[in-house]
């Protein structure tokens, strides 16, 4: 007999402090492990972007958070791709010796990893990239000129008719300096994590097609008691490799079913998200739906969104470790009650 693919949603909500996805890439080993035990996941940038690096997971799908919280809403489906033609946008305010590393990552992930990029374009303005953080410890930022994002993103899906964008956005330099090196030690926020989430948002919600950002930013000087958390985002002069490869096989956001391949939120099985993490919009749509979600308790962030808290119905684990074996028990469709010392007997009713 065979059954329905065993899909699960891997969420680490962006610049929150994760302890475990907090940081560029390095919740892959996460995804990559889930990999084999799942038939398809679905993630984010945040969870797969790591950098300069990245690692091929074919049954990933890599669906911007935007994108994500629609789907779980059930407004959005995901159709699966073999490959997707970018477009990149580059902000004008990009010096010209930081600009041209960027275009030789372009053409590098063109020629190295057979990757379709078929236009670069430079906005019209700069995009004013400012960052701040909430009372809660969270990142976020704001953009100037947003128009001019757009006004870029539009002429490409127009004239290029391009199916995902990259987005590379020039970022402040001057970070606070106590929380940069906290950062890269292995402790605080991810100051840039909360504007690339606005960016990205943007597009998705104004053209409903698969986007990323990379953030340019004048290269560190050497730590040599740096965090390996925090190392992959130290390797070189842009972060764009691990974003070119995710757009280059994201899934199309689609609004009515048309293929067999497409996904719609009735067929996840399970989703899985640090536990003080549980407010996002996409928790709050699966808890309406025969979804089981689950709670992993060490992946500490800044948040205090709990499943308890929030009424949510959630299976909670201490470790990724242990969430592989719920994940098994229910790809297997054994109770997970059943794997553990004792089990309450089930009481009776009368029927009234």
């Amino acid at each position: 007999m065979t059954s329905r693919p065993f899909t699960v949603v891997l969420l680490v909500p962006t610049g929150i402090g994760a302890v475990i996805g907090g940081y560029a890439g390095d919740a892959i080993p996460v995804a990559r492990a889930m990999s084999v035990v799942c038939d398809r996941i679905i993630t984010h940038p945040n969870v797969l972007n790591g950098a300069q690096l990245y690692w091929p997971i074919p049954n990933a799908w890599y669906v911007e958070g935007y994108g994500l919280d629609q789907f779980a809403a059930g407004r959005w489906g995901l159709r699966p791709v073999h490959s997707n033609q970018i477009g990149v946008v580059l902000d004008q305010a990009i010096e010209p010796d930081l600009r041209l590393r960027h275009l030789q990552a372009i053409d590098a992930a063109r020629a190295t990893l057979g990757v379709t990029i078929s236009d670069v374009l430079i906005t019209d303005m700069s995009l004013g990239v400012t960052l701040k953080t909430a009372e809660s410890g969270a990142t976020w930022g704001t953009l100037d000129h947003p128009d001019s994002l757009l006004r870029a993103v539009d002429y490409l899906i127009q004239h290029s008719h391009v199916r995902a964008i990259a987005v590379v956005a020039r970022f402040p330099d001057d970070l606070d300096s106590d929380a940069l090196q906290s950062y890269r030690q292995g402790q605080g926020v991810d100051a840039l994590a909360g504007a690339e989430a606005i960016i990205s948002h943007l597009v998705v919600q104004q053209f409903q097609v698969p986007c990323a950002h990379a953030p340019a930013l004048s290269p560190l000087p050497l730590d040599p008691n740096l965090n390996p958390r925090a190392a992959a985002e130290e390797l070189g002069y842009t972060f764009l490799p691990s974003v070119l490869v995710g757009l280059s096989r994201a899934p199309q956001f689609i609004r009515t079913p048309g293929h067999l391949t497409d996904l719609w939120r009735d067929q996840v099985d399970a989703v899985m998200v640090p536990a003080s993490a549980c407010g996002s919009s996409a928790i709050l749509s699966f808890n309406h739906t025969s979804t089981r979600i689950v709670t992993v308790g060490e992946n500490i962030t800044t948040m205090n969104a709990t499943a308890d808290g929030l009424g949510i119905n959630s299976i909670s684990v201490q470790s990724y470790l242990e969430a592989l074996g719920i994940l098994a028990a229910l790809k297997a469709g054994v109770d997970e009650g059943a794997l553990r010392p004792s089990i309450p007997p089930i009481p009776s009713q009368e029927m009234t």
